[in-house]
């Protein structure tokens, strides 16, 4: 007797599942209910239809209920909402949209209902120009509106998947674009350190990021909306996209009491099954076993519901197909730039207990040789003991695709990182290099397992402190020059064997390049000479540049508008601009250097420019954007123009005047030494600090005395101390909250009252202000004498405080033109 078998969802898992179970069995009834409109629709492509990537709808469906029954006869039921399964029964019900209930039997079921997007409870939340997207109505209704009303901005809440590829969208359309998170990055499954470069470039392209920005509001204001963010930001809009995340769909599930997992998911074994045997389900609203940590766990992706769809109908059929698990893998557009994940994360890992080390690598997507090379950063993060490989993340253009399955692939089989170094991939100029980026992360990894090259990391630097430890910056002059780690000397890796005895073999030395390669050269050169406590950053400066510099907003101009003000500049300044005579322009194709390469080419070809002449880079180093507009800066020249396209950046630099950058070289940095412990002048220290951090400067903060206690975390710290310095900790005030006024203290009521005083007026608090400092990349130090003088310990200070001594703040001193004491 052939089996009759009900299939509840007729997307990605629930498709699947309909056309394996055909190919098996020829003779089995096979119904799909789906209570939309669409079956087997590309929910991933959708983003692109809007912004006209994809011009044709019909490519958005694969499937129609009509050739899915002409090719798999298949019966497929559209606008019928399953509402209720009766187990004992063996039926479920069934409403169309008509209204009219029916039952059908089943011998088998299978549920693939999906997930539904989180809709917050708040003001506006369902309002005309608020949008979700998860199917092709909604797709329509988004398209229409752009098209009909022709918005001029959106505001995108949530910064996934979905809402990274809306941004990229309604930007292509024209749409003034700004994206708000709760989060401090992007793109959940990476870390937050590979998520900057996403940041950078994200913003490079004119959108706003809000991050660490929860919703809290929309409301209608005329024709535009009002957002309102958690940090008190509006955000005047025509359109909001609300892409905060997904639930699974499982509420018929739970009515029918089948077992519930991970925030409500559906609980399988390894085939498929749920708790009822004759009971089955698929897709994102079922619990998944993470390959990695073991722990059940919700990842909505679409691989492995088309995988979880295959097997259950295996299962049905009698054939042992069995789910092995989730990595996560997955792969992002993000702009021009490709962003891609697979396996565990530093905080899945740390929240399972699993102790892991990290190495980061940049290597070229091809030959650097070859036209069109660029490049990708790799994350790897690996088990201690063995190398076995835990998760890796890649960020780059072209290529990344490739590694990252590459990658998943090893993860699957429990691959160490060794093993990586001995993968034999295809190579050709075109393609790839002799040694791979996987190689090369692997061999990285690999020194750092077999103790060949001890690191240190990006979060590690703010604890160093310069009076105990040498920083040694390895790079060129004009490296180093253009930005460095605060503290840090600079030694050149190629002089380093004839100026080694500059070092102090007993203090630990700390050494740093752009992305690690001369650092390990240095290392090794520094342990075979006697220095026996030597640590290599991995990912290098450009690493811990990218995370610690505050994100660059820039509205993007057309190239005409662009050429127009150059013209403008110059004729200003008495060049000629008509057609007679236009500006000479040189040309510089830069393409597969690696920094310094670029900056270096820049700087010896402006040399033979005359002034207001203009130079053309082209250059695929990532951080060669950020590089130029530093060299600009101190330089004198001027950045007229910085376009990214699909990884390969384009610069125009118009060579300034020799007055101006004699008058740039100047020191321009800002030093200031807080001494009071009063909350008012604490306020002043860091208006004036996070004013300089927005003009460009690097702002130096030097805390010592009575200035510390602005520091002091409000929580008590379970340190030892001996008496004098438990009556210092008694006596002074702990933390910013706690501090009085210079003047007009009033037994503590001048305090509140000009708290209340700040609020009303919409000034941001001492908290908030040292907070923007710090994300704005201003370093805060505190003195190690005065820390000991007082008993404060460093337990006790808030978080990426720099200790210090007079040595940093002098040298802090000599590089500002203004130095203060508050």
């Amino acid at each position: 007797m052939s089996k009759k078998i009900l299939i509840v969802g007729g997307v990605a898992g629930g498709a699947t599942a309909a056309a394996r179970l055909r190919r098996l069995d020829e003779h089995a009834q096979i119904i799909m209910f789906e209570r939309g409109d669409y079956i087997s629709f590309a929910n991933c492509g959708l983003p692109y239809y809007i912004g006209d990537v994809i011009t044709d709808k019909e490519k958005l469906t694969l499937q129609s209920p009509e050739s899915f029954k002409k090719r798999l006869d298949v019966d497929v039921r559209i606008k019928s909402e399953v509402i209720k399964i009766n187990r004992e029964k063996k039926t479920v019900e069934v409403k169309e949209a008509s209204g009219k209930i029916y039952e059908e039997s089943y011998d088998k079921l299978i549920l693939s209902p999906g997930s539904e997007p989180i809709i917050p409870p708040i003001e506006g939340a369902k309002s005309d120009a608020v949008f979700v997207l998860r199917n092709i109505p909604d797709t329509y209704r988004i398209k229409d509106y752009v098209t009909n009303n022709k918005p001029k901005s959106a505001v995108v809440i949530g910064g996934g998947y979905i809402g990274i590829e809306m941004a990229e969208n309604l930007h292509a359309l024209g749409l003034e674009v700004s994206v708000a998170d709760m989060s401090d990055h992007v793109i959940q499954p990476l870390d937050s350190d590979m998520a900057a470069e996403v940041h950078k470039h994200i913003a490079g392209k004119g959108v706003m990021l809000y991050l660490e920005n929860a919703l809290t509001g929309i409301r209608c204001d005329g024709a535009s909306y009002i957002v309102t963010l958690g940090k008190g930001t509006e955000i005047k809009t025509d359109l909001v996209i609300l892409a905060i995340g997904v639930r699974p769909e499982s509420s018929l599930a739970k009515d029918a009491g089948l077992q519930l997992g991970t925030r409500g998911c559906i609980v399988t074994d390894n085939h498929m099954r749920t708790s009822d045997p004759d009971i089955y389900a698929v897709g994102d609203a079922v619990e998944v076993v993470d390959v990695v940590t073991g722990n059940r766990v919700f990842v909505p992706l679409a691989s492995p519901a088309n995988r979880q769809g295959r097997i259950a109908a295996d299962h049905i059929n009698g054939f042992e197909s069995a789910y092995g698990g989730t990595l996560g893998t997955s792969i992002l557009k993000a702009f021009d730039m490709t962003v891609a994940v697979t396996g565990s994360n530093e905080r899945t890992l740390k929240n399972a207990g699993i102790e892991y080390e990290k190495s980061y690598t940049f290597s070229a997507s091809n030959a650097s040789y070859y036209p069109g090379a660029t490049f990708m950063t790799i994350k790897l993060i690996f088990r201690k003991t063995d190398g076995q490989l835990l998760g890796a993340q890649v960020t780059g253009f072209k290529g990344v695709d490739k590694r990252i399955d590459v990658l998943a692939t090893a993860i699957k089989a429990n691959m160490t990182v060794k093993d990586l170094t001995n993968l034999e991939l295809a190579y050709a100029p075109p393609f790839g290099s002799a040694k791979d980026p996987v190689n090369m992360a692997g061999y990285v990894a690999s020194n750092i397992i077999n103790g060949d090259m001890k690191v240190f990391h990006w979060h590690d630097v703010s604890n160093l402190d310069p009076e105990k430890v040498t920083l040694l910056d390895v790079r060129t002059q004009t490296e180093y020059a253009n930005g460095t780690i605060s503290g840090s000397v600079n030694i050149p890796v190629d002089e380093l064997r004839h100026r080694i005895h500059e070092l102090d073999k007993k203090k630990p030395v700390y050494v740093f390049c752009q992305i690690g390669l001369r650092g390990y050269i240095a290392y090794r050169i520094l342990i075979q000479n006697g220095f026996d406590k030597v640590f290599n950053l991995s990912g290098g400066y450009r690493l811990y540049s990218m995370i610690k510099s505050p994100i660059s907003f820039k509205k993007i101009n057309d190239n005409k508008k662009a050429d127009d003000e150059r013209a403008m500049e110059l004729s200003e300044k008495g060049f000629k601009t008509s057609s007679n005579k236009p500006v000479k322009r040189i040309s510089v194709d830069a393409c597969g250097l690696q920094c310094p390469g670029p900056i270096l080419k820049v700087s010896e070809t402006i040399k033979g420019l005359e002034d207001g002449e203009e130079l053309e880079v082209l250059a695929t180093d990532p951080a060669f954007a950020s590089d130029i507009e530093a060299w600009c800066n101190r330089t004198g020249n001027k950045l007229a123009e910085s376009i990214n396209q699909g990884g390969q950046f384009k610069v125009i630099v118009k060579k300034g005047n020799r007055a101006k950058i004699d008058a740039v070289n100047e020191k321009n940095e800002k030093n200031i030494v807080v001494f009071s412990g009063d909350l008012d002048k604490a306020i002043a220290a860091f208006i004036i600090a996070n004013g300089a951090a927005a003009m460009g400067r690097k702002v130096n903060m030097f805390f010592t005395f009575w200035g510390l206690n602005i520091l002091r975390k409000a929580q008590k710290a379970k340190i030892r101390k001996n008496f004098i310095e438990k009556m210092f900790g008694l006596m002074m005030p702990r933390g910013s909250k706690k501090l009085g006024l210079s003047k007009m203290n009033m037994l503590g009521m001048g305090p509140k009252m000009i708290r209340q005083v700040m609020k009303h007026k919409n000034i941001s608090s001492l908290e908030d202000l040292i907070d923007s400092a710090q994300k704005n990349g201003v370093q805060i130090t505190a003195c190690s004498m005065s820390m000991d003088v007082m008993g404060i310990k460093k337990e006790e200070l808030i978080d990426n405080i720099h200790i210090g001594g007079v040595a940093s703040m002098l040298a802090s001193a000599e590089e500002s033109d203004m130095s203060l004491f508050i």
